[in-house]
């Protein structure tokens, strides 16, 4: 299977992430058209997040598949899209609750909040909207399927060409990954950060992108549980 060199890999990564983009700002603008200044008042709001997550990752996936399509790679192969052996959905799934509780733990003994700022103002103006339903879609399914063939998946095949160059790669790519969430504090980023390691991890040692899109997700679901249950439950 011929897979694109370093170079290459990242000038794809960073075509299909300016391609998303792009599409996911025009629906904005075309949604907001003639009140773009409620672009910068409510930069989180819920329809507006939705919009733009539902349609910058297929284009984001489109670019990466055919930059697959041009390597003359089977897609299944090249992004590892295959289901991986049980126990390593088991170690999955035991390592993320595990993180999940430990983080939590560090950001409530420190005073932080479990909720960000920017989970609250999308989960309740997409709520006044009657956006719910396509919201979770776009942060439980369409979010983690992005992410994880661009990063899990198209970056990692491209710069992990090796054991040894495994954990080198694990770090950048979660680096960049993490740098990208700028809708969050650095506590937040940090946390994504170290999400990121352990979703590299898996994907090394299962060779499966799917155990990794599957973790994230839930990873995603656990938060808007959070988001649901600081809104109707403890807030003041």
């Amino acid at each position: 299977m011929k897979v694109w060199g370093y170079w290459a890999t990242l000038g794809w990564a960073v075509l299909a992430f300016l391609a998303g983009q792009f599409a996911g700002s025009v629906a904005l603008l075309w949604q907001r058209a003639g009140a773009w200044n409620a672009l910068l008042e409510t930069p989180y709001d819920g329809i507006l997040v939705t919009l733009f997550v539902v349609i910058s990752n297929p284009v984001t996936i489109g670019v990466i598949m055919l930059a697959v399509l041009l390597a003359r790679a089977h897609q299944t192969d090249y992004l590892a899209l295959n289901w991986p052996q049980t126990r390593f959905v088991t170690i999955g799934m035991v390592c993320l609750v595990a993180l999940i509780a430990i983080c939590d733990a560090l950001l409530y003994f420190s005073g932080r909040a479990l909720v960000t700022s920017f989970q609250m103002q999308s989960y309740t103006t997409a709520a006044a909207e009657g956006w719910l339903l396509p919201m979770w879609f776009g942060a439980i399914i369409m979010a983690p399927a992005g992410e994880e063939i661009m990063f899990r998946g198209f970056l990692f095949r491209g710069w992990a060409r090796s054991d040894r160059l495994a954990w080198p790669a694990i770090v950048v790519i979660s680096l960049v990954w993490a740098a990208l969430h700028v809708q969050y504090d650095w506590t937040g980023i940090a946390q994504i950060f170290v999400i990121g390691l352990f979703l590299g991890w898996m994907r090394w040692r299962s060779g499966s992108t799917l155990l990794t899109f599957v973790l994230h997700a839930l990873f995603n679901l656990e938060g808007t549980m959070e988001t649901v249950a600081q809104v109707h439950f403890f807030a003041k």
